[in-house]
Protein backbone atom coordinates (compact mmCIF):
# COMPACT_ATOMS: atom_id res chain seq x y z
CA UNK A 1 0.00 0.00 0.00
CA UNK A 2 1.52 3.47 -0.69
CA UNK A 3 2.15 5.85 1.58
CA UNK A 4 -0.90 8.34 2.45
CA UNK A 5 -1.10 11.37 -0.04
CA UNK A 6 -2.29 14.91 0.43
CA UNK A 7 -4.23 15.35 -3.15
CA UNK A 8 -4.64 18.94 -4.04
CA UNK A 9 -6.25 19.33 -7.97
CA UNK A 10 -4.49 21.28 -9.95
CA UNK A 11 -7.47 24.66 -10.79
CA UNK A 12 -7.62 23.90 -14.27
CA UNK A 13 -8.86 20.21 -13.05
CA UNK A 14 -11.07 21.19 -10.89
CA UNK A 15 -13.96 22.08 -13.46
CA UNK A 16 -12.95 18.39 -15.03
CA UNK A 17 -13.39 16.71 -11.52
CA UNK A 18 -17.16 18.37 -10.99
CA UNK A 19 -18.00 17.92 -14.38
CA UNK A 20 -17.11 13.91 -13.89
CA UNK A 21 -19.30 13.96 -10.53
CA UNK A 22 -22.20 15.62 -11.78
CA UNK A 23 -22.31 13.49 -14.80
CA UNK A 24 -24.27 10.49 -15.28
CA UNK A 25 -23.95 7.04 -13.38
CA UNK A 26 -22.23 5.33 -16.68
CA UNK A 27 -18.70 4.48 -16.14
CA UNK A 28 -16.65 7.00 -16.64
CA UNK A 29 -14.06 4.66 -18.39
CA UNK A 30 -16.65 3.35 -21.04
CA UNK A 31 -15.92 7.32 -23.22
CA UNK A 32 -11.98 6.72 -23.37
CA UNK A 33 -10.42 7.61 -26.17
CA UNK A 34 -8.20 4.78 -27.21
CA UNK A 35 -8.52 0.96 -25.65
CA UNK A 36 -7.92 -0.25 -22.50
CA UNK A 37 -7.52 -2.99 -20.15
CA UNK A 38 -7.07 -3.78 -16.52
CA UNK A 39 -8.76 -2.85 -13.04
CA UNK A 40 -10.96 -0.03 -13.48
CA UNK A 41 -9.58 2.78 -10.72
CA UNK A 42 -11.21 2.63 -7.50
CA UNK A 43 -12.57 -0.79 -8.65
CA UNK A 44 -10.13 -3.21 -7.27
CA UNK A 45 -10.25 -6.16 -4.96
CA UNK A 46 -10.46 -3.48 -2.43
CA UNK A 47 -9.58 0.19 -1.40
CA UNK A 48 -6.21 -0.57 -0.53
CA UNK A 49 -4.62 -1.74 -3.85
CA UNK A 50 -2.30 0.15 -5.91
CA UNK A 51 -3.63 0.80 -9.23
CA UNK A 52 -0.62 2.18 -11.48
CA UNK A 53 -1.89 3.47 -15.23
CA UNK A 54 0.05 3.00 -18.40
CA UNK A 55 -0.36 5.93 -21.13
CA UNK A 56 1.64 4.44 -24.27
CA UNK A 57 1.34 6.84 -27.59
CA UNK A 58 -1.06 4.50 -29.08
CA UNK A 59 -2.17 0.83 -28.85
CA UNK A 60 -2.06 -0.59 -32.59
CA UNK A 61 1.81 -1.50 -33.00
CA UNK A 62 3.44 -4.66 -32.14
CA UNK A 63 5.87 -2.30 -29.97
CA UNK A 64 3.33 -1.14 -27.69
CA UNK A 65 1.55 -4.86 -27.23
CA UNK A 66 5.25 -6.15 -26.21
CA UNK A 67 5.56 -3.08 -23.73
CA UNK A 68 2.12 -4.34 -22.29
CA UNK A 69 2.98 -7.75 -21.88
CA UNK A 70 6.39 -6.42 -20.01
CA UNK A 71 4.59 -4.11 -17.82
CA UNK A 72 1.50 -6.70 -16.80
CA UNK A 73 4.10 -9.36 -15.82
CA UNK A 74 6.08 -6.93 -13.70
CA UNK A 75 2.30 -5.47 -11.88
CA UNK A 76 1.34 -9.17 -11.16
CA UNK A 77 4.77 -10.04 -9.56
CA UNK A 78 4.91 -6.65 -7.43
CA UNK A 79 0.65 -7.64 -6.79
CA UNK A 80 -0.48 -4.21 -8.40
CA UNK A 81 -3.47 -3.12 -10.47
CA UNK A 82 -2.50 -2.10 -14.00
CA UNK A 83 -4.43 0.53 -16.11
CA UNK A 84 -3.37 0.11 -19.79
CA UNK A 85 -5.08 2.71 -22.13
CA UNK A 86 -3.78 5.01 -24.89
CA UNK A 87 -4.92 7.74 -28.05
CA UNK A 88 -5.99 5.42 -31.08
CA UNK A 89 -3.22 7.31 -33.18
CA UNK A 90 -0.08 8.64 -32.69
CA UNK A 91 -0.67 11.26 -33.39
CA UNK A 92 -3.72 12.58 -31.14
CA UNK A 93 -1.89 14.89 -28.57
CA UNK A 94 -5.07 16.36 -27.14
CA UNK A 95 -6.67 12.35 -26.47
CA UNK A 96 -3.50 11.37 -24.46
CA UNK A 97 -3.86 15.24 -22.67
CA UNK A 98 -7.42 14.30 -21.61
CA UNK A 99 -6.34 10.63 -20.31
CA UNK A 100 -3.54 12.22 -18.10
CA UNK A 101 -6.09 14.82 -16.71
CA UNK A 102 -8.74 12.28 -16.60
CA UNK A 103 -6.56 9.80 -14.31
CA UNK A 104 -5.51 12.73 -12.35
CA UNK A 105 -9.11 13.28 -11.22
CA UNK A 106 -9.54 9.65 -10.51
CA UNK A 107 -6.69 9.44 -8.14
CA UNK A 108 -4.83 6.95 -9.02
CA UNK A 109 -1.52 5.99 -7.91
CA UNK A 110 0.96 6.54 -10.09
CA UNK A 111 1.22 7.43 -14.08
CA UNK A 112 3.76 5.70 -16.29
CA UNK A 113 3.39 7.86 -19.64
CA UNK A 114 4.71 7.71 -23.48
CA UNK A 115 4.51 11.19 -24.06
CA UNK A 116 3.00 11.86 -28.07
CA UNK A 117 4.94 14.87 -27.77
CA UNK A 118 8.09 16.38 -25.97
CA UNK A 119 6.31 19.54 -24.70
CA UNK A 120 2.56 19.30 -25.10
CA UNK A 121 2.63 17.19 -22.30
CA UNK A 122 4.72 19.12 -20.22
CA UNK A 123 1.66 20.66 -18.55
CA UNK A 124 -0.21 17.65 -17.91
CA UNK A 125 2.36 15.61 -15.76
CA UNK A 126 3.09 19.03 -13.54
CA UNK A 127 -0.26 18.95 -12.95
CA UNK A 128 -0.23 15.16 -12.21
CA UNK A 129 2.91 16.18 -9.73
CA UNK A 130 1.21 19.07 -8.17
CA UNK A 131 -1.73 16.86 -6.88
CA UNK A 132 0.91 14.27 -5.78
CA UNK A 133 0.43 11.65 -8.38
CA UNK A 134 4.37 10.84 -9.60
CA UNK A 135 4.87 9.95 -12.79
CA UNK A 136 7.27 8.02 -15.17
CA UNK A 137 7.90 8.95 -18.30
CA UNK A 138 8.76 6.06 -20.72
CA UNK A 139 9.96 5.24 -24.49
CA UNK A 140 9.76 8.95 -25.30
CA UNK A 141 11.67 11.97 -23.65
CA UNK A 142 9.83 14.88 -22.19
CA UNK A 143 10.60 18.22 -21.43
CA UNK A 144 12.24 18.59 -18.42
CA UNK A 145 14.24 17.21 -15.83
CA UNK A 146 14.16 13.84 -14.46
CA UNK A 147 14.33 13.36 -10.98
CA UNK A 148 12.40 16.45 -10.89
CA UNK A 149 10.11 16.96 -13.15
CA UNK A 150 9.23 13.51 -13.12
CA UNK A 151 10.37 10.23 -11.00
CA UNK A 152 12.45 8.59 -14.08
CA UNK A 153 13.21 8.62 -17.74
CA UNK A 154 12.89 4.88 -19.03
CA UNK A 155 13.75 4.31 -22.75
CA UNK A 156 16.34 3.34 -25.56
CA UNK A 157 19.14 5.38 -26.02
CA UNK A 158 17.60 6.87 -29.04
CA UNK A 159 20.65 8.92 -30.91
CA UNK A 160 22.71 5.78 -30.21
CA UNK A 161 20.00 3.49 -32.19
CA UNK A 162 19.54 5.93 -35.13
CA UNK A 163 23.60 6.29 -34.94
CA UNK A 164 24.03 2.30 -34.65
CA UNK A 165 21.21 2.10 -37.63
CA UNK A 166 23.38 4.69 -39.63
CA UNK A 167 26.76 3.05 -39.52
CA UNK A 168 25.54 -0.11 -40.43
CA UNK A 169 23.93 1.18 -43.90
CA UNK A 170 27.32 3.20 -44.07
CA UNK A 171 29.08 -0.42 -44.81
CA UNK A 172 26.73 -1.09 -47.73
CA UNK A 173 26.91 1.48 -49.54
CA UNK A 174 29.72 2.62 -51.93
CA UNK A 175 31.38 6.09 -51.30
CA UNK A 176 29.18 8.77 -52.58
CA UNK A 177 26.07 6.76 -52.35
CA UNK A 178 22.94 9.11 -51.64
CA UNK A 179 20.46 7.94 -49.18
CA UNK A 180 17.32 8.97 -47.90
CA UNK A 181 15.34 9.19 -44.57
CA UNK A 182 11.35 9.05 -43.70
CA UNK A 183 10.84 10.67 -40.62
CA UNK A 184 8.14 9.69 -38.19
CA UNK A 185 6.70 12.56 -36.71
CA UNK A 186 6.62 15.92 -35.49
CA UNK A 187 7.43 16.45 -31.72
CA UNK A 188 7.72 12.97 -31.28
CA UNK A 189 11.25 12.81 -29.30
CA UNK A 190 12.26 9.49 -29.16
CA UNK A 191 12.30 9.26 -33.33
CA UNK A 192 13.63 12.83 -33.61
CA UNK A 193 16.89 11.40 -31.52
CA UNK A 194 16.72 8.15 -34.05
CA UNK A 195 16.62 10.31 -36.81
CA UNK A 196 19.29 13.14 -35.78
CA UNK A 197 21.50 9.71 -34.61
CA UNK A 198 21.04 8.42 -38.24
CA UNK A 199 22.06 12.03 -39.90
CA UNK A 200 25.09 12.06 -37.96
CA UNK A 201 26.43 8.92 -39.30
CA UNK A 202 25.73 9.90 -42.84
CA UNK A 203 27.84 13.38 -41.73
CA UNK A 204 30.59 11.17 -40.99
CA UNK A 205 30.57 8.61 -44.01
CA UNK A 206 30.43 11.50 -46.49
CA UNK A 207 26.52 10.54 -47.67
CA UNK A 208 24.52 13.25 -48.97
CA UNK A 209 20.91 13.00 -48.04
CA UNK A 210 18.70 13.13 -50.63
CA UNK A 211 15.63 13.87 -48.73
CA UNK A 212 15.21 14.54 -44.95
CA UNK A 213 12.19 16.53 -44.25
CA UNK A 214 9.18 14.15 -45.20
CA UNK A 215 7.35 12.88 -42.16
CA UNK A 216 5.49 9.50 -42.61
CA UNK A 217 2.48 9.81 -40.22
CA UNK A 218 1.54 7.76 -37.25
CA UNK A 219 0.14 4.35 -39.44
CA UNK A 220 1.79 2.55 -42.35
CA UNK A 221 -0.68 3.40 -44.39
CA UNK A 222 0.44 7.10 -44.33
CA UNK A 223 3.73 5.98 -44.24
CA UNK A 224 3.28 4.40 -47.91
CA UNK A 225 1.89 7.18 -49.52
CA UNK A 226 4.53 9.43 -48.11
CA UNK A 227 7.16 7.11 -49.17
CA UNK A 228 5.09 6.36 -52.75
CA UNK A 229 5.37 10.21 -53.04
CA UNK A 230 9.03 10.14 -52.14
CA UNK A 231 9.95 7.41 -55.28
CA UNK A 232 11.87 9.82 -57.63
CA UNK A 233 13.98 10.44 -54.65
CA UNK A 234 14.30 6.69 -53.52
CA UNK A 235 15.15 5.67 -57.02
CA UNK A 236 17.87 7.85 -56.76
CA UNK A 237 19.54 7.18 -53.77
CA UNK A 238 21.38 3.78 -52.87
CA UNK A 239 20.06 3.84 -49.23
CA UNK A 240 16.98 3.95 -46.82
CA UNK A 241 16.23 4.71 -43.45
CA UNK A 242 12.78 4.43 -41.42
CA UNK A 243 12.89 5.94 -37.40
CA UNK A 244 9.80 3.17 -36.27
CA UNK A 245 7.81 0.38 -37.20
CA UNK A 246 4.78 1.86 -39.11
CA UNK A 247 6.90 4.37 -41.08
CA UNK A 248 9.45 1.19 -42.02
CA UNK A 249 6.29 -1.49 -42.71
CA UNK A 250 5.45 2.09 -45.03
CA UNK A 251 8.68 2.33 -46.66
CA UNK A 252 8.11 -1.94 -47.55
CA UNK A 253 4.95 -1.77 -48.71
CA UNK A 254 5.49 1.39 -51.22
CA UNK A 255 9.40 -0.20 -52.38
CA UNK A 256 7.47 -3.84 -52.78
CA UNK A 257 4.49 -1.91 -54.89
CA UNK A 258 7.34 -0.12 -57.11
CA UNK A 259 9.40 -3.71 -57.75
CA UNK A 260 12.28 -1.85 -55.52
CA UNK A 261 12.08 -4.11 -52.51
CA UNK A 262 15.67 -5.69 -52.40
CA UNK A 263 17.07 -3.42 -54.56
CA UNK A 264 18.02 -0.51 -52.63
CA UNK A 265 19.57 -0.68 -49.14
CA UNK A 266 17.08 -0.56 -46.59
CA UNK A 267 17.30 -0.27 -42.62
CA UNK A 268 14.52 0.14 -40.25
CA UNK A 269 13.57 0.68 -36.65
CA UNK A 270 11.83 -1.77 -34.51
CA UNK A 271 10.25 -5.27 -35.51
CA UNK A 272 7.18 -6.82 -36.34
CA UNK A 273 6.13 -9.94 -38.02
CA UNK A 274 5.91 -8.43 -41.67
CA UNK A 275 9.13 -6.87 -40.57
CA UNK A 276 10.94 -9.83 -39.45
CA UNK A 277 9.93 -11.88 -42.61
CA UNK A 278 11.83 -9.04 -44.67
CA UNK A 279 14.68 -8.88 -42.95
CA UNK A 280 15.11 -12.92 -43.76
CA UNK A 281 14.45 -12.75 -47.73
CA UNK A 282 16.54 -9.53 -47.65
CA UNK A 283 13.71 -7.13 -48.23
CA UNK A 284 15.54 -5.23 -45.36
CA UNK A 285 18.84 -5.38 -44.43
CA UNK A 286 19.28 -4.54 -41.43
CA UNK A 287 16.66 -3.57 -38.22
CA UNK A 288 17.35 -1.83 -34.84
CA UNK A 289 15.43 -3.40 -32.40
CA UNK A 290 14.48 -2.20 -28.32
CA UNK A 291 13.63 -4.07 -25.74
CA UNK A 292 10.23 -3.25 -25.06
CA UNK A 293 9.22 -5.43 -22.94
CA UNK A 294 12.04 -4.54 -20.79
CA UNK A 295 10.65 -1.06 -20.82
CA UNK A 296 7.67 -1.91 -20.07
CA UNK A 297 8.62 -4.06 -17.02
CA UNK A 298 11.48 -1.46 -15.60
CA UNK A 299 8.70 1.28 -15.88
CA UNK A 300 5.96 -0.56 -13.30
CA UNK A 301 8.73 -1.97 -10.93
CA UNK A 302 10.70 1.80 -10.85
CA UNK A 303 6.69 3.51 -9.93
CA UNK A 304 6.53 0.60 -7.34
CA UNK A 305 10.04 1.04 -5.94
CA UNK A 306 9.13 4.87 -5.62
CA UNK A 307 5.93 4.21 -4.26
CA UNK A 308 7.35 2.35 -1.52
CA UNK A 309 9.75 5.21 -0.58
CA UNK A 310 12.93 3.53 -2.08
CA UNK A 311 15.74 5.26 -4.08
CA UNK A 312 15.29 5.14 -8.07
CA UNK A 313 17.50 5.41 -11.18
CA UNK A 314 16.73 8.85 -12.73
CA UNK A 315 17.28 7.60 -16.24
CA UNK A 316 17.30 3.94 -18.10
CA UNK A 317 18.41 2.64 -21.14
CA UNK A 318 16.70 -0.59 -21.54
CA UNK A 319 19.41 -1.09 -24.49
CA UNK A 320 18.45 -1.89 -28.67
CA UNK A 321 20.44 -3.83 -31.10
CA UNK A 322 20.89 -4.51 -34.73
CA UNK A 323 19.17 -6.91 -36.38
CA UNK A 324 20.41 -8.53 -39.15
CA UNK A 325 19.39 -12.41 -41.33
CA UNK A 326 22.89 -13.22 -40.10
CA UNK A 327 22.07 -12.87 -36.47
CA UNK A 328 18.58 -12.79 -36.25
CA UNK A 329 18.09 -16.21 -34.88
CA UNK A 330 20.80 -15.91 -32.18
CA UNK A 331 19.30 -16.83 -28.95
CA UNK A 332 20.02 -13.48 -27.51
CA UNK A 333 18.21 -11.62 -29.98
CA UNK A 334 15.26 -14.06 -31.29
CA UNK A 335 13.37 -13.35 -28.39
CA UNK A 336 13.12 -9.60 -29.08
CA UNK A 337 11.63 -10.09 -32.49
CA UNK A 338 8.69 -12.11 -31.08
Amino acid sequence: MPPLRTRLLPPCLVALALLAGCGSSTDPNAATPGTGSGTTPGSGSGADRTTIVMIPKGTTHVFWKAVERGARDAAAAHDVDLVWKGPLKENDRAQQIQLVQQFIVQDVDAIALAPLDQDALVTPVADAAASGIPVVIFDSALTGTSGTDFVSFIATDNEAGGRLGGDHLATLLEPGDDVVLLRYLVGSASTLQRESGFLAAMADADHDVLVENRYAGPTAGEAKTTALNMMSSIRAAKGVFCSNESATYGMLLALRQEGLAGQIRFVGFDASPPLVEALRTGEIDALVVQNPRRMGALAIETLVRHLRGEPVETVIDTGAVLVTKANMDDPAIAPLLE
